[in-house]
């Protein structure tokens, strides 16, 4: 795939942009969401942190409040039956909150205090596991045994009436060598810490909107400013060359009409010339092998004549200089008529003024063509020109009476194309209508002033000339 320039320097513009913009974004959503997790994380540890600082106070209590209880079995003045009983009923009567208990197991596994769950006392635990397959009361007694510390298991929520995950404390009461307990459910911290990471996400997600939305709009303004001020130096190197394509015809014609001027003032009179001397000698030479030599003389000169006087026509009428651009359309139809196969019908009005030499030349080789193309091709009995002048333009129309032609046949023909690309080259408009066996017309257009009219119709390049086209 060819690029234009235009397209390549619009890419080189853009393209750095758009992977620098990418780029920013990218490292701003990344940091962000890694921001987004530590605050997560900080949240999670800090709220965690509070709920174990709860627990160890929940179990220090209990322990406080059981400790009378334990001295009595330490002095001997309670059997440990009764301290036991005593130990129980105080733990099962601590609760806090909604779901907030104490419990109680043996090394055994066996559950002593669960106010909770009723069922669980007396039955024994120790092969038990959680929906994570966690040993859960072979790990609190542990812990418990090692000097107490904190457990996430998962357990039976009562107010939920589910399992929900569950931060448990528990330590050992030496003197009963029993393990004591306690936990709080966090699964509102898990919900409040997926509402959290939900809201980041959202914040995350909007700034990147943002983001793509100034990117956007970034790269829309950057397209319209290049295109605009692409659109604006083309638009000048246009007109530029239009004018310059408008100055080359006018020096063309300029040129065209002096090397026609040299060869008609110039070799034609030296042509001339030979020819009247060569006539001298032959009417003075007796000689019949020198009259043949100058009668050969004499008539490759005519045919030299001939020649240049062609080569000038065709570069430029002489009569559009010595006569005016009317005369030589006059001579044209003139040189028609005298065919006598054709009716010719002429209304031709011109301003008062000479037209530009440009315009004056192209007129004429139009009608030049249309005449031709009406002798070769149309069969026509009847040709009229109707020449008219207005403010700012030329309008000339040729009309015949001939066997005509479909769009397909002549319209794209070599002198069709010429009409056509003369006029776009100052400027001008063609207009070609035929109909099958009725005729065919041709109305042209020339403005006066074709600077306007050339920003609208951009010029082909300059044809080279020669030969009237056929």
């Amino acid at each position: 795939m060819n690029l234009t320039l235009k397209t390549k320097i619009l890419l080189l513009t853009i393209l750095p942009l758009v992977a620098i913009t990418l780029t920013l974004t990218w490292i701003t959503q990344r940091q962000a969401q890694d921001l987004s997790e530590r605050q997560v994380a900080i949240f999670e540890e800090t709220v965690m942190d509070n709920k174990r600082r709860a627990l160890e106070d929940y179990v220090n209590l209990a322990m406080t409040s059981i400790q009378p209880i334990l001295a009595e079995l330490d002095g001997g003045s309670m059997a440990r039956s009764r301290v036991e009983y005593e130990v129980k009923s105080i733990i099962e009567s601590m609760t806090f909150g909604p779901d907030g208990y104490f419990f109680a197991y043996d090394q055994k596994g066996t559950n002593l205090v669960h106010p909770a769950l009723n069922d669980l006392i007396g039955t024994r635990m120790l092969d038990y596991r959680d929906r994570n397959g966690q040993p859960v009361i072979q790990d609190l007694l542990a812990i418990a045994n090692h000097g107490g510390g904190f457990y996430r298991y998962s357990w039976h929520k009562p107010s939920a009436n589910e399992v929900k995950n569950k931060l448990g404390y528990v330590v050992l009461i030496p003197e009963l060598n029993w393990m004591l307990g306690t936990g709080l459910y966090i699964d509102d911290i898990e919900s409040e810490i997926l509402a959290l990471e939900q809201r980041l996400d959202s914040n995350i997600s909007q700034t990147f909107l943002v983001a793509s939305l100034l990117l956007a709009i970034t790269l829309a303004l950057v397209i319209v400013i290049v295109v605009l001020i692409n659109v604006h130096a083309t638009a000048q190197a246009d007109e530029r060359l239009r004018e310059l394509a408008h100055r080359s015809v006018e020096f063309q014609v300029v040129q065209r009409r002096v090397f026609a001027r040299e060869l008609h003032d110039g070799v034609n009179q030296i042509l001339v010339s030979a020819k009247l001397r060569l006539n001298l000698a032959f009417k003075q030479w007796p000689s019949d092998t020198a009259r043949d030599h100058l009668e050969s003389g004499i008539d490759m000169l005519n045919q030299s004549i001939q020649e240049v006087r062609r080569v000038s026509h065709n570069l430029r009428p002489v009569m559009l200089d010595d006569l005016g651009l009317e005369a030589a359309m006059h001579a044209l139809l003139d040189n028609l008529a005298s065919s006598g196969d054709i009716e010719v019908k002429r209304h031709i009005r011109l301003p008062d003024t000479r037209l530009p030499d440009a315009i004056e030349m192209t007129v004429y080789r139009l009608i030049q063509e249309g005449i031709t193309n009406v002798q070769k091709h149309a069969d026509a009995s009847r040709f009229q020109l109707d020449v008219r002048p207005f403010a700012n333009r030329i309008e000339v129309e040729m009309q015949d009476n001939g066997r005509g032609f479909t769009p397909s046949d002549s319209l794209d023909g070599i002198g069709m194309m010429n009409m056509r690309e003369r006029l776009e080259l100052l400027g001008g408009k063609l207009t070609v209508r035929s109909w099958a066996h009725k005729g065919t017309q041709i109305i042209a257009v020339l403005y006066l002033n074709p600077e306007p009219v050339l920003r609208q119709h951009p010029a082909p390049p300059v044809p080279a000339e020669g030969e009237p086209e056929k």
